[in-house]
């Protein structure tokens, strides 16, 4: 979602000095290449996993370094145009839009071009603005699941009319068109198609049950009138980027749920942290909802933030979310394997001056997929990040009655702490990012790279300034940071510098200049690794700013090949007009990229005028009395060789 954060969450007014305040930032925008050339042998208990067959849609991953060239194909030039560009050589299909019935048995209603489908249609049908995916093999390369994240919505395109006016029934399907899919999809006469009906089609909604683990189930702050044992959730929403895990299950980041919420007038001090304010950010579900009315269920909103889990093999399975991991604005959950087979699992949270968290699990990874693993993620150490000057960052625990988190500041017990990780992460002094988002592990080098988009306050007056690891103020064009932990994943000391800064040498600012070798590009979004070892850059430059002043040369968003040794980017595919690019996922044989454009022709405001719904973008259909379409892409090389040779 690309955000204008001067009219959404900015929340972080903690007076934690930043750590950096004497430190050179020009000392941490060199490029040092040759640390993530190195390749290292492949993590043990990982590569038992995928032959074990644990783990197959790790391929994907970087887990498997490659030894031919790593990038082959013939970059392509910016684009304003209003579809999506590949390099010659390369055949990109749109399938899976917003409203297509997700396969359920028995229940399959057709989308209707008019918006006249209803909220029970809508909880059955692909959700809308499509982010995070990932494949899960059925039958290799050839069947398999994607599920994928479903962000949020534009209620000038979903409903008929728009939001006027405003009802119940338009608040149950905005409700429903958020949240996660699962389609079942085949490679037939050599084209992707959904598989309808399937056993394993599912839509996890903002209604759907989710059950309560780690230390904050049962917590007193998680307990509603609806559910007084505090134990079961309903709802997911926001759920942006996404992880696969090495026991086969999906892990969703609920992102900007505090926008759903309306304090009273005067927010309490948890809330204003959280961002919370009157009437939210124009979702108005609270006025047909209680649910997000804070005044009348003041700890619902404690209730979201989380990363939740989905066992997508499994249609019987109750998803959890994992209190363990903190809560946050998440953008996503990335796993790491350490070398006795504990989970690691990385997260940033999207917002201004927030943080990098790491979780640590108590117990190994186990054979037998889902179910032998379903407590894994509920027990271990969670941990904030601080990147120090000079190239050396630690991770900070945080552990209820260490240090400042005392029951006096606040921190009873282990749920509090994890319900108010911004809190905590504050008193323990971590660095406050340019909006973290997504992260990608280099299990070949044990390099983790991490997008910093974009961060216009840094250095503004009564902002916090400067620092080693954000060193632009007024940072429009973001910048991708990488760590290697001393030792294995679970090392509390670590390196770090910036693979890259990013923007466009014409730029009159030096802050928005960057140091990009090869094709251009700003605010670094999604990031993944294919199996070869290319580190795959998506943008997310906002509809206000596209092809406009100091993004004026950039072009549309955009997906990007980078070699991490020498930090070449090669441009691969460029997005219609005002969509995002996110999500990137591949078959096992390397052979099928999946990716999402997520809101083709959205307006400034992020809300269309239900009277012109096709006025900035009417991909991927172009039909006369149509609208555009959050869709997943397939792409494929013409010759059948593996994607970016």
């Amino acid at each position: 979602m690309a955000k204008d954060f001067s009219q959404m969450e900015d929340s972080n007014r903690s007076s934690n000095p930043s750590i950096h305040d004497v430190s050179d930032p020009a000392r941490r925008m060199v490029l040092r290449g040759g640390a993530a050339a190195a390749l290292s042998p492949m993590l043990a208990p990982l590569a038992a996993a995928m032959a074990a067959g644990l783990s197959g849609g790790l391929a994907g991953c970087g887990t498997m370094p490659g030894s031919g060239p790593r990038i082959g194909f013939t970059p392509i030039a910016a684009s304003a145009a209003d579809r999506i560009t590949v390099p010659p050589g390369y055949t990109a299909t749109a399938f899976l839009l917003w409203g297509e019935p997700v396969g359920v048995p028995g229940n399959m209603p057709a989308f209707r071009d008019d918006a006249g489908n209803s909220a029970a249609d809508q909880a059955v049908q692909m959700g809308m603005h499509h982010d995070g995916i990932h494949y899960y093999p059925l039958d290799g390369s050839r069947r398999g699941l994607l599920v994928m994240n479903h962000e949020y919505t534009d209620d000038g395109l979903l409903h008929a009319g728009g939001m006027v006016p405003w009802t119940a029934e338009k608040v149950r399907k905005s409700q429903a068109a958020h949240g996660v899919s699962v389609s079942e999809v085949e490679l037939k006469d050599g084209r992707w198609q959904a598989v309808r009906p399937s056993r394993y089609a599912r839509r996890f909604t903002a209604s759907s049950p989710f059950a309560i683990g780690g230390p904050a189930a049962g917590h007193a702050l998680m307990r509603t009138a609806a559910d007084p044992a505090g134990r079961l959730a309903l709802g997911t929403f926001n759920n942006c980027a996404s992880g696969m895990t090495p026991w086969g299950t999906y892990l969703s980041g609920e992102e900007n749920f505090i926008g759903y919420f309306s304090s009273a007038d005067q927010p309490t001090a948890h809330e204003r942290r959280w961002g919370m304010r009157k009437n939210g950010w124009g979702y108005r579900w609270h006025e047909h909802d209680d649910r997000f009315d804070a005044v009348k269920n003041p700890n619902e909103a404690n209730r979201h933030g989380w990363v939740v889990e989905i066992d997508p093999y499994d249609p019987a399975s109750t998803p959890v979310k994992r209190t363990a991991l903190g809560r946050a604005a998440h953008e996503g959950a990335w796993v790491a394997v350490t070398k006795d087979g504990r989970a690691v699992v990385y997260s940033g949270e999207d917002a201004r001056f927030e943080y990098i968290y790491k979780f640590v699990s108590r117990d190994r990874i186990r054979p037998g997929g889902g179910k032998a693993n379903a407590e894994l993620l509920d027990h271990g150490t969670l941990y904030v990040a601080r990147f120090d000057a000079g190239g050396r960052g630690r991770w900070i625990p945080m552990r209820a009655g260490e240090g400042p988190l005392t029951a006096a500041a606040g921190f009873a017990d282990q749920g509090e702490v994890v319900i108010k990780s911004r809190q905590a992460s504050d008193l323990l002094g971590a660095t406050k990012m340019d909006r973290p988002e997504w992260l990608a592990i280099d299990t070949a080098t044990r390099w983790v790279y991490c997008t910093l988009t974009n961060n216009t306050a840094r250095g503004q007056p009564g902002q916090p300034g400067v620092d080693a690891a954000n060193p632009r103020a007024n940072n429009t064009m973001g910048q991708i940071i990488r760590w290697k932990e001393d030792g294995d994943f679970d090392g509390e000391g670590f390196e770090w510098n910036h693979l890259v800064l990013a923007g466009d040498p014409a730029n009159e600012r030096p802050e928005a200049k960057g140091n990009i070798k090869g094709d251009l590009y700003g605010c670094p979004d999604g990031i993944a690794f294919d199996n070869r070892g290319v580190l795959w850059i998506q943008t997310d430059v906002f509809a206000s700013q596209m092809n406009r002043g100091e993004f004026q040369r950039i072009g549309n968003n955009q997906m990007l090949a980078c070699d991490p040794g020498t930090a070449e980017t090669r441009r691969f595919l460029t997005g219609p007009v005002n969509c995002e690019i996110t999500g990137a996922c591949w078959t096992p044989d390397g052979r099928t990229l999946f990716i999402n454009v997520q809101h083709p022709g959205e307006t400034p405001s992020e809300r269309s005028n239900p009277e012109e719904p096709r006025r900035f973008s009417n991909w991927p259909e172009f039909k006369p009395d149509g609208r555009p379409r959050s869709a997943t892409v397939v792409i494929r090389k013409d010759d059948g060789g593996p994607i970016g040779t």
